[in-house]
């Protein structure tokens, strides 16, 4: 292959390369998709306003956000009040039933707790004057023979991971 017909595949093929990779819309999923025009973020501290309070819950879960839109968009996170995106969190509920029983000699037992974990978002577009609002919620099943202060130190990594990634998703689809 000659010199020139070389030049011409690669230049090709850059070309290409950087029409479909480059510039546009960032796409998260089939259904949604970030307008291009939001460069900055900012996620808030949330609140916690559930009945019981878990101390951990909030910072960690705001702090795993943060995390997670920065490695997964090319926003960048400010704590300006001019963000072009501004997400605020409120822990709604917190709470925890029995969901399974069992029984042994005639005697019922609760075998299997349920920690229910809600989280109500406010997501604004501050470009567009784009607010939406949305509830998040995970359930945690934990052994009846522990308490609640015991699972909640085994549970709260999970808890933060699986609702972080659940406000993300909730967020980045609805655009």
């Amino acid at each position: 292959m000659n010199k020139s017909v070389t030049i011409f595949f690669l230049s090709t093929f850059c070309i290409l390369n950087l029409a479909f990779t480059g510039c546009g819309v960032y796409s998260f999923n089939q259904r949604g998709t970030l307008d291009p025009e939001i460069k900055t973020v900012r996620v808030n501290l949330f609140e916690n306003k559930a009945p019981y309070v878990n101390t951990q819950l909030t910072p960690n879960l705001s702090e795993r956000l943060r995390q997670k839109i920065t490695r997964q968009t090319k926003l960048n996170q400010t704590n300006s009040d001019n963000a072009n995106l501004d997400i605020t969190g409120t822990v709604t509920d917190y709470s925890v039933l029995t969901t399974g029983v069992s029984s042994t000699n005639g005697q019922s037992q609760t075998s299997i707790n349920r920690l229910t974990v809600t989280v109500h978002i406010v997501f604004n577009n501050t470009l567009k004057s784009d607010v939406k609002e949305a509830d998040v919620s995970r359930s945690f099943d934990f052994p009846a023979n522990q308490s609640l202060n015991q699972a909640e130190g085994q549970l709260l990594e999970e808890i933060v991971r699986n609702l972080s990634d659940d406000i993300f998703n909730r967020i980045f689809s609805d655009w």
